[in-house]
């Protein structure tokens, strides 16, 4: 097989086993008795983020192969997800969980060795690449973008698929045993990590250098910290942890919301396309998401950070005020359709460009420990203070009654849009960058 289609399956995999859970896991919490612990359940990832990526990219660096890590830390994550599916299927269709602490645990392993494998998977393609004399520039990109698209495709898979009554089929109608609302969906995410891992042995050797005279604290990636000594440099972390603060809010509760019009007393609403398909609307932002990678060198070159990260501030307020008044309805879904659409910008515009900013503005000896300083803002402490914030907000002004989180969610989503807008309008008043060459 072609290498860069072999490595392009390594990344739809590996998207493929986030996909099937992370847009649709808080209708399932709320079933199982865990709905005022959403906030919580994506905090983890945030909490994981900062601390697992760089502990196994140093054993990737020093004693395991990166391809090969890559398979057994999804031997690992794949069993702790099927052990929360097995617990859900032990408490039964509908039923709270028994023992609950038991299920974070598992789930809170599985996503600690889950994490670190995003990192792992492009080291092991970048490797690969190199080794194999392709231009990582010019060939990662159309590998990088089948990971959005497995990501999309096991989206569209569990907003359909249904177990009941011993029988599978896919459906678009109403159906509380869509994967989307049960724990079936983790079995899927669990069996996608196995499979993963089995194929990660088949892909070719990612010899490991001996490095000379490297420091504990350059191995722990701790010299990129001295960023914070250069002011511009600070102000852009600091800002990349509140804009990060925005990234996993819709990934825990759009779906809850959407699939709250389920229970509207407006027949109209309640049976609409959109509040029984929420995972399958909700994947429009992954397709607008794959779309606007492929914008940001145009828009980087000819606007410069400053006006690219602001137009992501800017999409992040209309991504939550969209939601806040729109409904499942014509033509109140058109506004749903527009905050996936916005999605792309405001999470592309901000993730990678500023992951080339950072590559622009650091020295070559500290590039990578900055790319980890980078995500360790916006992934660990943004994405983990943010999405507590939010599941505070969210649990004040909403409840769950009858399988449902309602309330006024209006309120939750412009109270996200007004934060977003703070940040955007103290991020254009404060922050100047020198000009890059």
């Amino acid at each position: 097989m072609n290498l860069k289609i072999r490595l392009a399956l390594m990344n739809f995999l590996e998207f493929a086993v986030w996909g099937a859970y992370l847009t649709c896991m808080g209708n399932y919490l709320g079933v199982a008795g865990l709905g005022d612990k959403i906030s919580w359940f994506y905090a983890i990832q945030g909490i994981v983020s900062i601390f697992m990526p760089t502990l196994m990219g140093i054993i990737a660096d020093k004693y395991i192969q990166p391809q090969r890590l890559l398979g057994l830390c999804h031997l690992v994550a794949g069993a702790f997800m099927l052990g929360c599916w097995w617990m859900g299927l032990q408490a039964g269709f509908g039923q709270e969980l028994t023992d609950k602490s038991t299920f974070i645990t598992l789930y809170t392993l599985s996503v600690a060795f889950f994490m670190p494998t995003i990192a792992l998977s492009n080291t092991s393609a970048f490797t690969i690449l190199k080794n194999n004399g392709l231009d990582t520039v010019k060939d990662f990109p159309p590998i990088r973008v089948l990971g959005t698209v497995g990501f999309i495709i096991t989206m569209w898979f569990v907003n359909c698929a249904v177990w009941e009554n011993g029988s599978f089929f896919m459906t678009l109608a109403d159906n509380s045993h869509k994967f989307q609302y049960t724990y079936m969906q983790f079995f899927v995410s669990g069996i996608l990590s196995i499979v993963l891992c089995l194929y990660c042995f088949t892909l070719p050797e990612c010899k490991l250098e001996k490095k000379q005279g490297v420091s504990l604290s350059e191995t722990l990636g701790l010299n990129a910290f001295k960023l914070f000594k250069n002011s511009r440099m600070a102000m852009f972390f600091v800002f990349s942890a509140l804009l990060g603060m925005c990234l996993q809010v819709t990934n825990g509760y759009a779906g809850p919301f959407i699939t709250s019009f389920k229970g509207s007393s407006d027949i109209a609403v309640a049976s609409s396309f959109a509040a029984n398909n929420a995972t399958l609307l909700t994947s429009i932002s992954q397709i607008s998401e794959a779309l606007c990678i492929l914008m940001i060198p145009f828009f980087l070159k000819r606007y410069g950070i400053k006006i690219v990260m602001l137009m992501s501030m800017f999409a992040w307020v209309f991504r939550f005020g969209f939601f806040g008044i729109g409904n499942p309805a014509m033509p109140g879904v058109i506004m749903f359709i527009l905050s996936c659409i916005v999605y792309g910008v405001a999470f592309d515009f901000f993730n990678v460009s500023g992951g080339i900013f950072v590559d622009q503005e650091c020295e070559p000896s500290v590039k990578a420990s900055a790319q980890g300083l980078f995500m360790m803002m916006t992934n660990g402490v943004g994405a983990t203070v943010g999405t507590l914030a939010a599941g505070e907000i969210v649990n004040h002004y909403c409840s769950w009654e009858n399988g449902f989180l309602q309330g006024d969610w209006t309120a939750c989503w412009f109270i996200f849009s007004a934060f977003a807008l703070i940040v955007a309008v103290s991020f254009a008043i404060v922050f100047h960058p020198e000009k890059t060459h």
